[in-house]
């Protein structure tokens, strides 16, 4: 009977495990199967590029969160302290600089961010690789951080409204407190939470994409070759094209499919893995969505 009855518990969480737990299994399983495949089939050299590509891109994406979130919570408190004090003349200058950030498309400042560091490696002041990741991160999360930072003072505004927070001040709470503490940190987790996850996956999607442009060659010296391996940059190198154009040969020859999940392994699995990161990124925003009803 005790035994029948743990069966039942664990099929119960089953049943009731939220969208967003389920997919970040789903997410971890799937790379980790993806994992297995390329060590049967994928020869040594390629594995290893596309190991280091693939742990590049999630870090790269971490990291533009980590600074997404400080840059935004930081300027957050920064608007939310000069739009209370009433100074007129910084609190227009700050937003005038953030609505000038805004009006620039973010593929074309992470761009113009890209030519800057393609300087800077050449004329070797970042030398080092996780250095450069890091500087790519940065630039990515000065054009995304805008979004954490409407969030924070989205928060901060809705919880002004109600009789917590004069409560709170009647209590002696100091104000900082109460916005950090008792506001964003307590009671604004889960925004916070999703909001990451969707940064996390709008970081891989301009990387890619910002890749790409780079790898049409606009000049001799900005190049993806200067900074290093993602997946991005291997999606846009002409080996991953060609194995991704190799799809098309099973629409003239069925019986291809065998042999297209060996020999054109690395440009499929680099374009899977990409993609799968992004819908699962999606589908653990929107579970978080559900079950926070946000």
């Amino acid at each position: 009977m005790k035994t029948r009855t743990k069966g039942q518990a664990v099929f119960r969480f089953a049943q009731r495990s939220e969208q967003h737990v389920r997919w970040v299994c789903f997410w971890i399983a799937g790379l980790g199967l993806l994992w297995l495949w390329d060590l049967f089939f994928l020869n040594s050299p390629a594995l290893s590029l596309v190991r280091t590509a693939l742990f590049n891109s999630l870090l790269a994406g971490l990291l533009v969160v980590f600074f997404s979130m400080t840059l935004g919570w930081g300027t957050g408190l920064l608007v939310y302290s000069l739009e209370k004090r009433k100074n007129t003349l910084p609190y227009i200058v700050v937003t005038f600089v953030f609505n000038l950030i805004r009006s620039l498309p973010q593929i074309v400042g992470i761009l113009l961010g890209y030519v800057l560091l393609t300087a800077l490696i050449v004329q070797d002041i970042l030398r080092s690789p996780f250095l450069q990741l890091v500087s790519m991160s940065f630039v990515v999360s000065l054009f995304v951080f805008l979004e954490v930072m409407d969030l924070i003072r989205e928060r901060i505004a809705h919880y002004k409204q109600l009789d917590f927070f004069d409560a709170m001040l009647c209590c002696g709470i100091k104000e900082s407190r109460i916005v950090n503490v008792e506001i964003l940190r307590k009671n604004s987790l889960a925004h916070l939470v999703h909001k990451g996850v969707a940064v996390f996956g709008m970081a891989l999607f301009l990387q890619c994409s910002i890749d790409f442009i780079l790898s049409v060659g606009l000049s001799t010296e900005v190049s993806s070759t200067n900074f290093p391996a993602t997946l991005g940059s291997m999606l846009a190198r002409m080996d991953s094209k060609q194995d991704i154009l190799a799809i098309s040969m099973v629409f003239s020859d069925p019986s291809y499919v065998t042999s297209l999940f060996t020999r054109h392994l690395q440009g499929l699995n680099i374009a899977f893995a990409l993609v799968f990161t992004l819908v699962c990124a999606y589908n653990i925003a929107n579970g978080l969505v559900r079950r926070y009803h946000l």
